[in-house]
């Protein structure tokens, strides 16, 4: 790869599947930074699962131009497996043999060192049942387990579908903190997700899909700020129940209402009003994920 080069890129890539008169992917562009977090935001069928599968070379047959680490993904054959990791949003494993012969089963695919099963395993709280079938397995425990495959190699790119599905909050943090572990290690993470709150917490970078298009890219943050409306709302008590004021945030400082509000009343909250990345999703889109 040249230096600053994009680890991922994508030009005007449109896919349709052979059953499919219509394409699922329509001109689709962008790049991603080597050590981004990038995220592709939409419904169920706008194309993100998609997208993901062309640029980790399993559906061919696009129209545009796609590369990964450098290279036309066409070309890279199994090699580009060496250097990739990916979770798909489907678990599959195979549920006769335990968790620790199904890593080791996988790891015999790679020629360079691969991770230890069971300190994979440790990692995602299944540490005790490396052991057990995976027949046995719940879908949430499952779930982790697919995580944990794709950091088998120690890949410099992860392809991650919908990681947290199915998990409850305690397990979902615990996979988004190896995630963030990851980006600190340098590793570039390709994150497909409705999970608005996900996208949040982990994008450095998000594109909204929407029928097989970008509507829009951006940093979470931004995004958010674009839609804010600059009003602060203050909750109070003074002798009685809780009340609420609403004041312009821009020269809030010299407000004099604001300012005796502080001094006389017991403030209980100040916040400012911004949008969720899903209200910014509504208004770019027209429409909600769910």
């Amino acid at each position: 790869m040249r230096p600053g080069e994009p680890v991922v890129a994508a030009r005007d890539l449109v896919f349709t599947y052979p059953s499919s008169r219509e394409p699922v992917v329509r001109g689709v562009s962008f790049e991603v930074g080597r050590g981004e977090i990038f995220g592709f935001l939409g419904p169920s069928g706008a194309g993100k699962s998609t997208i993901q599968r062309v640029l980790i070379g399993l559906l061919r047959g696009f129209a545009g131009s796609v590369r990964v680490l450098g290279r036309p993904v066409q070309d890279e054959g199994p090699k580009l497996y060496e250097r990739i990791g990916v979770g798909f949003e489907l678990p599959n494993h195979f549920v006769k043999l335990t968790a620790e012969e199904n890593l080791r089963f996988f790891s015999s695919f790679y020629r360079g060192p691969t991770r230890a099963p069971a300190e994979l395993l440790a990692m995602v709280g299944l540490g005790d049942d490396g052991g057990k079938r995976v027949d046995r397995f719940s879908k949430g425990m499952k779930m982790r387990l697919n995580f944990v495959r794709a950091l088998l190699h120690d890949p410099e790119i992860l392809f991650l579908d919908e990681p947290t599905a199915g998990l409850d909050p305690a397990n979902a943090r615990v996979l988004k903190d190896i995630v963030l572990e990851q980006k600190r290690a340098g590793k570039t993470i390709f994150l497909t997700t409705h999970s608005m709150h996900d996208a949040e917490e982990l994008c450095d970078r998000v594109a909204f899909l929407v029928d097989g298009a970008i509507a829009r890219t951006g940093v979470p943050r931004e995004l958010r700020a674009e839609g804010a409306s600059r009003r602060v709302t203050v909750e109070f008590r003074r002798a009685g129940p809780a009340q609420s004021a609403e004041f312009p945030l821009d020269g809030l400082g010299d407000d004099a209402a604001f300012l005796d509000l502080l001094r006389q009343t017991e403030v209980m909250s100040i916040h400012s009003h911004e949008p969720s990345l899903e209200d910014v999703f509504f208004r770019v889109a027209g429409r909600r994920l769910h």
